[in-house]
């Protein structure tokens, strides 16, 4: 390994040559306190920006191991390093002058959600860290700038590193805090198994976000209030005791007028999935981890889907226990998402009515009369979701606005009014007994099969040189293969995209041998990420920063991707 000065004599040597001589730049130094690898070199100062990681040794950093002794606490800890490292060199982006995207310092931008990047990876066998980010090598025109590099690496970044990565450095309190927050979302997540719960929302937090584009906290937003025959309370290890709301399993609906935050609430609940930073609002709004937000979704892929259970006798004969189609309608693309969802082991639907296919989630009584049970296709969700708890354990969670029928078929029934939630169950219940119950005949419950083996074809496996682009939250492009993702709504980063993409290509090119069912690859990618980590997926064409996608994402990527096969 070479010296921090050898690298600062190399760059005064190709000072002011031509842009590519900053490739012989390439390798490790050894720096005062860390080590600095310079791992990629751009091609030139318009190009993307040359990619730099710092390594420090767990003596050096000296964390306590209180702080990352479990996974959970762990993941914590490198969201926050991350966000201190990014806070840390903002200052200096681009006060080194060039042409370009010189002098730009980057590192990966966290939202609300704490999530497992390979940005920031701490090693919890040594306490040693890596933390990833860009350098805009510096250039006049073409021409290297060694001075301004030298000024970055020499002058700016050292502090940054000091002030962010080191354990002496950062408020020991705040420290704690991080740690004791994450084991205490970690507790509810428990709990939630043991008191029978779906979801937690705790009293004062804060749902509503600032604006349509931003995730951070309404200022002067209603605080939230459980209603009393809802509320629980919870014992935490650090924080103490705790009350919220908590959604009993089985079926539970939302309604109310609009604008009160019925949509409010269950976005939460989607996000419930995730852990939150501290000051969020949702840090103690707790989500079964494995719930899935159902949608339609008209012109998604499905491939041999079983979707009989809701879709039967379709026009020209179409088999739906085997259902394809390149193009999906409303109806039966929400009809796949359930059934992949059960697939990818949900034990939580999440439902709101105004991005649902009317058609698959009720029909009236004047409809039934009008169109017969025996000409219609559709069995509606509201005909199976008592299936789906009562014998799958799938509970369901739905938002309505206009459609009463759900209040028989419902367990609990919240109103929202003006941002607050009552129980209003027992009247709701009262009420519905005054009007017919939906009927319909319904087909028998029948579990529909997962025997699925994917089989990718040669745009996926095909070429020499792999080229992956991510179009922020909405798709990915591998090869000239597009995957759709804009309707897989908790997906929350684009570097999960990033892993996406990766676990595509890793899935294609080693576990699809057309033995294996989709259970399985996904099963073989999460064990590899659980025992190598998300870094493993990195490779030479790929993204260069991943977040770790859940599994059900990962199913949904998997599903919609048209180039690949099931069978």
């Amino acid at each position: 390994m070479q010296s921090a000065n050898d690298l600062k004599q190399l760059l005064f040597n190709i000072n002011h040559k031509s842009y590519p001589a900053y490739k012989s730049a390439r390798g490790a130094y050894q720096f005062p306190n860390y080590i600095l690898s310079i791992d990629h070199v751009q091609g030139d100062p318009f190009a993307a920006p040359s990619r730099v990681s710092i390594h420090v040794t767990g003596k050096t950093a000296a964390f306590p191991p209180s702080l990352y002794d479990t996974y959970e606490k762990r993941i914590a800890l490198q969201d926050y390093l991350l966000r201190q490292f990014a806070r840390a060199i903002a200052p200096y982006s681009f006060r080194a002058k060039g042409s370009g995207k010189s002098g730009l310092l980057g590192v990966s931008r966290c939202g609300q959600e704490i999530l497992e990047r390979t940005a920031c990876v701490f090693n919890a066998a040594n306490g040693s860290l890596v933390l990833n980010m860009e350098i805009g090598f510096p250039a006049n025109g073409r021409t290297i700038a060694a001075q301004e590099l030298i000024r970055i690496l020499f002058d700016f970044l050292p502090g940054c590193v000091e002030k962010s990565l080191f354990y002496h450095s950062l408020n020991p309190k705040t420290c704690a805090a991080v740690a004791a927050l994450s084991e205490d979302q970690q507790a509810i997540r428990q709990q939630l198994k043991e008191k029978h719960l779906t979801a937690f929302v705790a009293d004062g937090a804060i749902l509503p976000r600032e604006t349509g584009v931003s995730d951070l906290p309404m200022k002067h937003a209603v605080p939230f209030s459980s209603p009393d025959t809802l509320r629980v309370t919870l014992d935490l290890p650090n924080h103490g005791p705790i009350s919220g709301m908590g959604i009993p399993l089985g079926v539970t609906l939302i309604v109310g007028g609009g604008f009160h935050g019925k949509s409010t609430l269950l976005q939460a609940l989607e996000m419930g999935v995730y852990n939150h930073i501290a000051g969020d609002g949702r840090e103690y709004v707790i989500t079964d981890a494995s719930a899935v937000k159902l949608r339609s979704e008209d012109s998604r892929n499905i491939s041999n889907v079983d979707i009989s259970l809701f879709i039967h006798d379709l026009p020209g004969k179409s088999d739906t226990t085997a259902f394809s189609t390149a193009d999906a309608s409303g109806s039966t693309s929400q009809a796949a998402n359930v059934i992949e969802g059960m697939e990818s082991g949900t034990g939580l639907f999440l439902i709101d009515e105004d991005t649902s296919a009317t058609n698959f989630m009720v029909r009236d009584e004047l409809m039934q009369r009008v169109v017969a049970d025996s000409e219609e296709p559709i069995t509606p969700f509201i005909s199976r979701v008592r299936d789906l708890y009562e014998k799958l354990e799938i509970s369901s969670i739905l938002v309505a606005g206009s459609s009463g029928s759900y209040f028989h078929v419902a367990d609990t029934v919240i109103q929202m009014k003006e941002y607050i939630p009552h129980d209003i169950t027992e009247r709701a219940k009262a009420i519905a007994a005054e009007f017919p119950p939906f009927t319909a005949s319904v087909r028998p419950f029948a579990l529909p099969s997962f025997q699925r083996h994917p089989l990718p074809d040669k745009v996926l496996t095909g070429s020499d040189r792999t080229k992956v682009k991510v179009m922020g939250q909405e798709s990915i492009l591998v090869n000239k293969s597009l995957t759709d993702l804009r309707a897989v709504e908790q997906l929350t980063d684009s570097e999960q995209l990033s892993g996406l993409a990766a676990l595509l290509l890793e899935a294609a090119e080693r576990a699809m041998d057309g033995k294996k069912t989709l259970i399985q690859v996904v099963d073989l990618l999460e064990k590899e990420m659980d025992e190598k980590g998300l870094s493993t997926f990195l490779a030479p064409g790929r993204p260069g920063d991943l977040a770790r996608p859940r599994r059900q994402e990962i199913f949904a990527c998997l599903n919609r991707c048209r180039n690949l096969k099931f069978r």
